[in-house]
C-alpha cells in the first residue's frame, strides 16, 4: 500500500493487493491464494481503522470499474 497526501485532492492510499477488488471489501471477501487470511483480516481491519482516522479515499487498483475512472496520464492528480 501507498498512503499520500495530495495538495487538492487530499489523502489518497493506494490499495495493493490488500484488496482486488471492491466487493471483497464489503462482502469481507479473502481471495483463496491469500497465504495467511487471518492476517489479510487483521490488516484490513487496521486499514479500515487508518481511512477513518485519516478520512483517505481508497483505491483499489484491481477494480476495473474504479480504476477505468481514474485520471491516466498525461492527466494527473495533484
Amino acid at each position: 500500500m501507498l498512503f499520500v497526501k495530495l495538495a487538492k485532492t487530499g489523502p489518497v492510499l493506494l490499495s495493493g493487493d490488500l484488496y482486488h477488488y471492491p466487493e471483497e471489501r464489503t462482502l469481507d471477501r479473502v481471495p483463496t491464494f491469500d497465504v495467511d487470511p487471518a492476517q489479510t483480516r487483521r490488516t484490513r481491519t487496521a486499514i479500515e481503522a487508518f481511512l477513518k482516522k485519516s478520512r483517505a479515499q481508497l483505491w483499489i487498483q484491481h477494480g476495473f470499474t474504479a480504476n477505468a475512472a481514474l485520471r491516466k496520464g498525461p492527466a494527473f492528480y495533484d
